[in-house]
């Protein structure tokens, strides 16, 4: 199953799967904030939603707010998460806002009881420490 992927996906050159945990431990928790090895800009936020993972920038494009934190509902069909600063909202397959903003989204997959998502830097469900994040 994969979920976030489309051409506004955000793939970078030289994405690749990068394994995050198993899917039993990520789906008990409706986001998880992933850090990212290119720094805080490049965080992911991991959304579990009625039995399906997104992937998507953890600040958001309007004024950096956290993503993780956002409420998270299904409007007209479509699930989206809310910025709580400022109360974006942003479609979680596709990224696109109500506005003219955008939210890159990653593809995520499920592989052998994993979930994987594809992007550039490495992923870690713990900060990377300092100086070490390449």
């Amino acid at each position: 199953m994969a979920s976030g992927c489309g051409e506004e996906d955000g793939q970078a050159e030289g994405a690749s799967w990068r394994l995050i945990g198993p899917v039993a431990a990520l789906s008990s928790r409706r986001c998880r904030l992933l850090f990212s090895s290119l720094g805080r800009g490049s965080d992911v936020c991991l959304f579990y939603v009625k039995g399906e993972f997104f992937a998507m920038d953890a600040r958001c494009a309007h004024s950096g707010g956290p993503l993780c934190e956002g409420d998270i509902e299904e409007v007209e069909g479509v699930l989206q998460v809310f910025c709580p600063w400022h109360d974006y909202n942003f479609d979680l397959r596709t990224g696109k806002s109500g506005t003219s903003l955008q939210q890159n989204v990653y593809e995520v997959k499920q592989e052998d009881g994993n979930v994987h998502v594809k992007h550039s830097g490495r992923l870690s469900l713990e900060p990377f420490p300092v100086g070490r994040r390449s």
